[in-house]
């Protein structure tokens, strides 16, 4: 639901900080995606809010919350999401003028603000679920009128008041279309297997399944940083053509990526209990979640791993690869994760996980490059994956 605003705001700003006499447009930029991620945020807290006594009553299956508790907690919610949503936005053009140091000193001030305010929250003022949502919401402001400031105040001054434009749109409105429907089918491949479990599952084995994938997400915090790095600056050498520079940067990039994510992954697949007991001290925890861990990790590596070509992909504003990629998966997994989660339950649709990745790794940098960096996958296979693997 993003619609690609975000990626599009980091893509331009990164091609427009490379040009000259873009500081006007990058101003009307930033405004005109603006009011659009606004109205989305607000739209989706709105969804939430009225969908929350459905969801409470007819979904959630709490066996130690009334549905009244689930239903306020849900309703909260959406007012966190509202105010939380335009993040994206702000961030993504930080990221496009390589502001990642200012971006993650912000990230790390909100994230203390929000885990560290909500402890006291909860031992001094009110330990319910509530209050922890009410603060959720009071942080998000701040998170999200922090970055907004920044990004303004980043932006090369032009001497004119920044306005919407709608010419604007309609230049970028092809990209962001394609970057909208692969968030589309993206969530439809990535949240198959919760929406499932959620259904067939009572709370508290969805609870361990939702604790796997906290565990194997573990690994974005390596794989992001460096997609973050690295994709601004992927745009700027498309934008000047400069194909050795970037043919020398993606491999660099793609082995850097597969050394920071591969021992993690492997480690923690092989040795899943024991981290797990380390980390929750609970037997019983360790032993409805160590093998979901297992295999959910080794899909999100793969996954991780196709983060960099994805982005050379984007940089050169090519969607449908991974569009129709997606479009042809959801066909095709939708089913079978729903099939495996109802027969084999999270084992199955953990296991759903790694088939969608294997696929984008085995099929998906063929295609690739067939048409960017020509004759280069077998490069990427051997030098920048094989090597680490082994």
């Amino acid at each position: 639901l993003d619609m690609g605003l975000s990626t599009t705001l980091n893509r331009e700003l990164a091609r427009y900080s490379v040009l000259s006499a873009k500081a006007r447009d990058m101003r009307n930029l930033v405004r005109t995606l603006e009011l659009p991620y606004w109205c989305m945020a607000f739209a989706i807290g709105i969804a939430v809010v009225g969908l929350s006594g459905p969801i409470a009553y007819y979904w959630v299956k709490a066996d130690n919350l009334s549905p009244a508790t689930v239903k306020q907690a849900l309703m909260i919610m959406g007012g966190v999401v509202a105010f939380r949503w335009p993040i994206s936005l702000y961030s993504g053009g930080l990221m496009g003028l390589q502001k990642q140091v200012l971006l993650n000193g912000i990230n790390a001030f909100a994230a203390t603000l929000r885990g560290v305010g909500a402890v006291l929250v909860l031992w001094l003022i009110s330990p319910t679920i509530q209050a922890f949502f009410v603060w959720q919401i009071f942080a998000s402001m701040v998170h999200t009128t922090l970055t907004a400031g920044f990004l303004w105040r980043s932006l090369p001054k032009s001497g004119q008041r920044s306005h919407f434009q709608k010419e604007l749109l309609l230049r970028i409105w092809r990209f962001a279309a394609g970057m909208t429907g692969i968030s589309v089918t993206a969530i439809i491949l990535t949240q198959t297997d919760k929406i499932v479990l959620s259904k067939i599952l009572p709370l508290e084995m969805f609870g361990y399944y939702t604790l796997a994938t906290v565990v194997a997400n573990a690994l974005y915090y390596f794989v992001g940083p460096v997609f973050s790095a690295l994709f601004p600056r992927f745009s700027q050498l498309v934008s000047v053509n400069n194909q050795a520079g970037l043919k020398d940067l993606y491999h660099k990039s793609c082995q850097f990526m597969s050394v920071m994510i591969l021992p993690a992954a492997i480690v923690v697949s092989f040795f899943s209990s024991e981290i797990l007991l380390l980390w929750t001290g609970d037997p019983v925890t360790v032993s409805n979640t160590h093998r979901i861990v297992s295999i959910l990790i080794i899909g999100t590596a793969l996954n991780g791993l196709m983060n960099l070509p994805y982005g050379l992909q984007l940089a050169h504003a090519w969607t449908k690869l991974t569009l129709y990629t997606n479009i042809i998966a959801s066909i095709v997994l939708v089913p079978m994760i729903y099939f495996l989660a109802t027969h084999y339950g999270v084992i199955g649709a953990a296991s759903g996980w790694v088939i969608l990745n294997s696929g984008y790794v085995l099929i998906c940098i063929q295609i690739m490059h067939s048409r960017l960096l020509k004759g280069e996958q077998w490069r990427w296979y051997l030098d920048d994956v094989g090597v680490t693997i082994l």
